[in-house]
């Protein structure tokens, strides 16, 4: 259950800030659909300008990284992080951009073993291989 109310349409079309970065999404998106995360943000203009732009910045722009492993990468931190809105909103993303139930398969293995490791490593402490320490590379 939302702790906030979500935004209308037309809500969103009597705030002016609003409104330009509902907008903003749709263009970008070249979709109508503005979802409930920004629904949510929207009685916080600068909040929801600032988290878009953010979003924006690193998910819509050209990269090194293709935009469908950005995705999953969304997908692993947002399981890592157990929020369950993102892992649905970011799943249908990588969908949508061309991932492969296979490779659905093949992260939440990933997701899970990294997991496992990670609470085997931290609990033992073990410390970093020389080889593998980044600031000496």
């Amino acid at each position: 259950m939302a702790t906030v109310k979500l935004m209308t349409d037309a809500e969103a079309d009597s705030i002016p800030e609003v409104k330009e970065v509902f907008d903003d999404i749709r263009e970008t998106r070249g979709s109508d659909f503005i979802n409930n995360v920004w629904r949510a943000l929207a009685y916080d203009p600068k909040g929801l300008k600032r988290t878009w732009e953010h979003l924006k910045s690193v998910m819509a722009v050209p990269g090194a990284i293709d935009p469908k492993v950005r995705e999953m990468i969304y997908i692993a931190v947002s399981a890592a992080n157990g929020c369950g809105y993102c892992v649905h909103s970011h799943t249908a993303a990588a969908k949508a951009k061309g991932m492969s139930e296979e490779e659905h398969g093949e992260l939440m293995q990933i997701i899970a073993l990294a997991g496992m490791t990670n609470h085997l490593v931290t609990a033992l402490q073990v410390p970093v291989d020389p080889e593998f320490d980044a600031s000496t590379a």
